[in-house]
């Protein structure tokens, strides 16, 4: 067998007992634990809950290997297992009962008179003020200019993140099947004087989205948000969002399905 494994658990009393008990099982089974991170694993156990998860891919790069989740948090919607299910998850992880969902990321490249900076991320990105101000923003899709929109900012999420954040702004949970991106506006302002719309778009991966900064606003920055990672900038020419060709490798048991889990976690 010889299989390297690499466990990573946050620090709750929960995730560090069911660390102890895996690595005793996974020994005993005749798995090879590491002590430390490599890219050369075989697998990644991620213990602790969806914010684990994304501090697990961005700590690590985006690892390259499977990664099974063990879900000791409250959501639990990239974690596939229960601390209650490590027997089965061994076997079934010998004896190849599994599949491998590919997850889609999105990509933002912040362009400055310093040049350019790019930021990816699984869930979403969002680019809002640096402060409580709102941001009045040019929008193009596949380099048409859109529209001027006014708000508090927009999110850009993958089909993995549209049960995120942009569920909670109004946005639909769309199946990770499907290669799109959906740009949420964030309390957008829909008046005499400003216009903007207020429901989200969706758009095909071979389309990028383009941001700059209207002339005619005082603002001095902004913040793009990554996964919860935020980057300030100051004197924007111009970002784009457009599909990442980075993968996060998700490993998936026979009995997964995605809306059965979206019941179980939001009906």
């Amino acid at each position: 067998m010889n299989r390297k494994i690499f466990i990573y658990a946050n620090d709750s009393e929960m995730s560090r007992k069911t660390e102890k008990n895996l690595k005793q099982k996974l020994d005993s089974s005749g798995f090879t634990l590491l002590p430390s991170y490599r890219a050369d694993a075989d697998l990644l156990v991620c213990i602790g809950g969806d914010g684990t998860f994304l501090e697990v891919i961005h700590r690590f790069d985006f690892p390259p290997m499977p990664i099974i989740g063990i879900n000791t948090g409250h959501l639990g919607f990239f974690q596939e297992i229960m601390p209650s299910m490590l027997d089965d998850f061994i076997f079934n992880y010998s004896q190849g009962r599994y599949s491998i969902q590919q997850l889609s990321t999105v990509k933002i490249a912040v362009k400055t008179k310093e040049g350019i900076s790019q930021h990816v991320g699984l869930n979403e990105v969002i680019i809002k003020g640096q402060s409580t101000c709102s941001v009045h923003l040019n929008i193009s899709i596949g380099g048409s200019f859109i529209e001027r929109f006014s708000g508090d900012g927009l999110l850009i999420a993958t089909p993995a993140g549209s049960t995120a954040y942009n569920y909670s702004l109004g946005g639909s949970i769309v199946d990770p099947r499907l290669n799109i991106l959906q740009v949420t506006p964030i309390a957008p302002m829909n008046t005499t004087a400003y216009r903007s719309f207020t429901s989200s778009i969706l758009l095909p991966s071979d389309l990028s989205l383009g941001v700059v900064t209207d002339a005619g606003s005082k603002q001095e920055g902004l913040s793009v948000v990554y996964d919860g990672y935020t980057a300030d900038y100051a004197e924007i020419e111009e970002i784009e969002v457009s599909f990442s060709d980075t993968l996060v490798n998700l490993m998936r048991f026979e009995n997964y399905d995605f809306w059965t889990k979206v019941k179980s976690k939001f009906l």
